[in-house]
């Protein structure tokens, strides 16, 4: 895990997810989610960075 990734997705869910895995699938859910409600975009971004 990297600190500065868990930090931007606190901050910037979408900017976490991007810097973890650039514009793909996840990129674009965590953007959606992000939109409709921030905390879901937190958490999916948590999500896919430890994931991966």
């Amino acid at each position: 895990m990297d600190p500065i990734r868990l930090i931007c997705a606190i901050f910037l869910p979408p900017l976490g997810v991007f810097l973890q895995v650039g514009l793909g699938r996840d990129f674009w859910i965590n953007l959606v989610l992000t939109f409709l409600g921030y905390l879901p975009g937190i958490i999916h971004a948590v999500w896919v960075i430890v994931r991966k």
